[in-house]
């Protein structure tokens, strides 16, 4: 297997979930139904201050290599958080994510939760399209950028980390849990919304 595998594998897998996971009634579920701008901000920086906490611990006790990429990981994080006041928001996905204890788990991870942040980085962008505020829709096209590359950087390194088909699994299978998660999460809340999450919108 190669790292182009392994994400074609799990696009493949969670195909319908990252679909959804790509409408705009994730931001509805982000915000509680509160689809307002600061609303919207507060929940993406809730996203961001969970990324940033999760990839800090990475950075602490994994290797030097594995160790750089997730304090970059980190870092882009916090700067894409600022000084925006997170909402006060828990994801199933880094519940998953904070399970990980081996590194090619938690590359795999990393591929897992770029897929499924990049589709939140383009509902944000296309909302701030929508509210003709071209300027924080491009921050947010930008920080989806950032995100494509971190999936580059982790692919790159999972190449040089994986050693057979049992690592290339523990990847994969580590990515489609954190998709997985990041779904149940989305179907759970808008549920308790009353609203239908196979509707793709």
């Amino acid at each position: 297997m190669t790292a182009d595998d392994l994400i074609d594998a799990v696009r493949d897998d969670q195909q319908t979930e990252l679909s959804r996971l790509g409408s705009s009634k994730t931001l509805y579920a982000d915000t509680r139904g509160e689809m307002e701008p600061d609303a919207i901000h507060a929940a993406a920086a809730a996203r961001e201050a969970a990324a940033q906490e999760t990839f800090e611990a990475w950075a602490d006790d994994a290797d030097a290599t594995a160790a750089e990429l997730f304090a970059d990981a980190a870092s882009d994080a916090g700067d894409r958080l600022g000084d925006t006041e997170p909402a006060d928001r828990a994801f199933h996905m880094h519940e998953t994510l904070d399970e990980l204890d081996t590194t090619v788990e938690r590359l795999g991870g990393v591929v897992g939760w770029t897929l499924v942040d990049k589709k939140v980085k383009e509902q944000l962008t296309g909302f701030f399209t929508g509210q003709a505020d071209p300027q924080t829709a491009s921050t947010y096209r930008s920080g989806g950028s950032e995100v494509e590359a971190l999936r580059e950087d982790a692919a790159d390194l999972l190449e040089e980390t994986c050693e057979g088909d049992e690592e290339w699994d523990a990847a994969e299978g580590a990515a489609v849990d954190v998709v997985a998660a990041a779904y149940d999460d989305y179907v759970e809340t808008l549920e308790e919304l009353g609203v239908n999450p196979k509707d793709v919108c």
